[in-house]
């Protein structure tokens, strides 16, 4: 099908210059490009040189070399930097917008909403850094003439894999905990979004971040993948699933440690006593925010039959009168899907539930005159096991609604996926929905939310259960991965064997006797 690029004027900021500015940090001797398109329109925005394996390596002994660097400088000093950036990135947040806009196709509520993430990943940090940083004295064996301190030392050059979905977020809010620890970073953005965490990176340099800690490399995954991993210390990853299988396996194989947020097939439980017009826009933007292609955004919503005609006539109504289209302001509430290719993606999956014998209510087609990746926001019924959107997650504006008698049975089949990332309660009874959420099988569950107040809780670790990933961003447990920790142990006297000339069997009477007693008084 041939289409005609959708008559858009393009931001004043994303200029040719501009652009061409951000790439020429990308290594790319072989002289390979990808052709960085504009999603809304198909126009070819700048060319992304393309990293070798041996590019890749220059990127690590740079880095490597700025890190030791780094890591002898005082955490006050470091952290001083991350203070400067978040002005900078607070002011230029409309500029970065553009970029997201352009370079993903998202609405630009949904692209200034992921500029807010580095700046609140930095605030949260800076106030746990130097803590979870300092040494820890710790008690020994033996009272008074033993301590134990604990000591985080960086891991060395963290390899980040950013998605495409949000790459401003991904690619640099999880690099700030790394490089606050004393890491330096090597970035492999997805070549379709990689402008906007090269202008985060340009930014954390303007407030001070030494040249080379940060280093980006550009390039698909099975060519650029495997060198960034066998190079790196450690690595994270957000992703699907498969990938994230292929990644874990390398970096087990390097004896290296990673984290992976991967794929959900995220349910909504909608209880009898849930505000109607609250869940149903709740379920708007679960469904259809980010054009669905959020790791946590909802695929499977839960509906007591009580309530089930309710909740579909007004979620449909809503869905038909939501605004789609490509623009660079406000207005829109659903905006394109990334690629063509993926969009043919999320249409095998409504036309291989429909030919298995599923209901389209609403959508269900592309829609080439809005631009060429767009397709319509969609709700299904009849949503059975044996079609892939059924199991199998399809990170699109693509949703199926399920009726349910007991609250067991809604249970039951949230939990039936081999899926746990991200789950929804609704129920104007905050105790009976919080019952309900701990039942759930998730390593994010909101009551009376989508995702925000879990995702956006920076205090609390974020990450999925069974196939949805290993390890978690944010709370504490998002800086100390990037950490080893060293026990430094100091013995002051000779007390911890036999005295000279003591009859051993004594010395063993006199060490359980201690035991017992430090037990006793709870010294050990």
């Amino acid at each position: 099908m041939t289409l005609t690029p959708v008559a858009l004027t393009r931001p004043a900021s994303v200029t040719d210059p501009f652009l061409a500015q951000l790439v020429s940090r990308v290594p790319g001797s072989a002289g390979a490009t990808w052709p960085l398109t504009e999603v809304y329109t198909g126009e070819v925005l700048v060319e992304l040189p393309q990293s070798t394996p041996a590019d890749i390596e220059a990127a690590f002994a740079t880095a490597r070399a700025a890190q030791r660097r780094w890591a002898a400088t005082p955490v006050r000093q470091r952290l001083a930097v991350f203070k400067r950036a978040h002005t900078l990135f607070v002011d230029n947040a409309p500029a970065v917008t553009d970029l997201i806009q352009a370079e993903s196709g998202k609405n630009r509520r949904m692209a200034i909403e992921e500029t807010c993430d580095p700046p609140m990943v930095m605030s949260h940090y800076l106030r746990r850094a130097a803590k979870l940083l300092a040494p820890v004295k710790r008690g020994g064996p033996v009272p008074m003439l033993t301590t134990s301190t604990e000591i985080r030392r960086p891991k060395g050059v963290v390899g980040i894999i950013a998605p495409w979905n949000f790459p401003f977020a991904t690619g640099i809010s999880d690099a700030i905990p790394a490089l606050m620890a004393g890491n330096a970073v090597v970035l492999k953005p997805d070549n379709k979004t990689a402008l906007s965490p090269l202008l985060g990176v340009r930014m954390l340099e303007e407030a001070g971040l030494p040249e080379g800690l940060f280093q980006v490399v550009c390039g698909e995954g099975p060519d650029v993948g495997p060198t960034l991993i066998d190079n790196a210390d450690y690595v994270m990853f957000t992703g699907s699933t498969a990938t994230g299988r292929v990644i874990g396996e390398r970096a087990g194989r390097n004896l290296i440690g990673c984290c992976l947020e991967l794929g959900g097939k995220n349910p909504m439980i909608v209880l009898e006593d849930a505000d109607m017009a609250e869940t149903v826009q709740g379920a708007i933007f679960g469904a259809f925010g980010n054009t669905g292609q959020i790791c946590m955004h909802i695929e499977r919503i839960y509906l007591p039959e009580s309530r089930y005609d309710e909740f579909r006539d007004a979620f449909v109504a809503a869905t038909k009168s939501l605004d789609v289209r490509a623009s660079y302001d406000f207005g829109p509430e659903m905006g394109s899907l990334v690629s063509v290719d993926h969009m043919g993606r999320v249409r095998s999956h409504v036309e291989d539930a429909v030919a298995k014998g599923a209901t389209v209510l609403c959508g269900g087609k592309p829609r080439p005159d809005l631009g060429p990746a767009f397709f319509e926001p969609t709700i299904l019924e009849g949503v059975t096991k044996d079609m892939l959107c059924g199991v199998t997650e399809t990170f699109g504006p693509v949703v199926a609604l399920h009726s349910y008698r007991t609250v067991d049975e809604a249970v039951a089949l949230a939990n039936d996926t081999d899926y746990g990332l991200n789950a929804s309660v609704w129920g104007g009874d905050l105790d009976a929905a919080r019952a309900v959420a701990a039942r759930v099988e998730s390593g994010n569950v909101n009551v009376n939310d989508i995702l925000a107040t879990a995702y956006a809780a920076k205090g609390t670790p974020s990450g999925g259960v069974k196939n949805s990933g290993v390890g978690a961003r944010h709370g504490d447990q998002g800086l100390l991965k990037y950490t080893d920790v060293q026990n430094l142990a100091v013995l002051k006297k000779q007390v911890m064997g036999p005295r000279p000339g003591q009859d051993y069997a004594k010395h063993v009477e006199r060490m359980l006797s201690g035991l017992r007693m430090m037990r006793k008084m709870r010294i050990r």
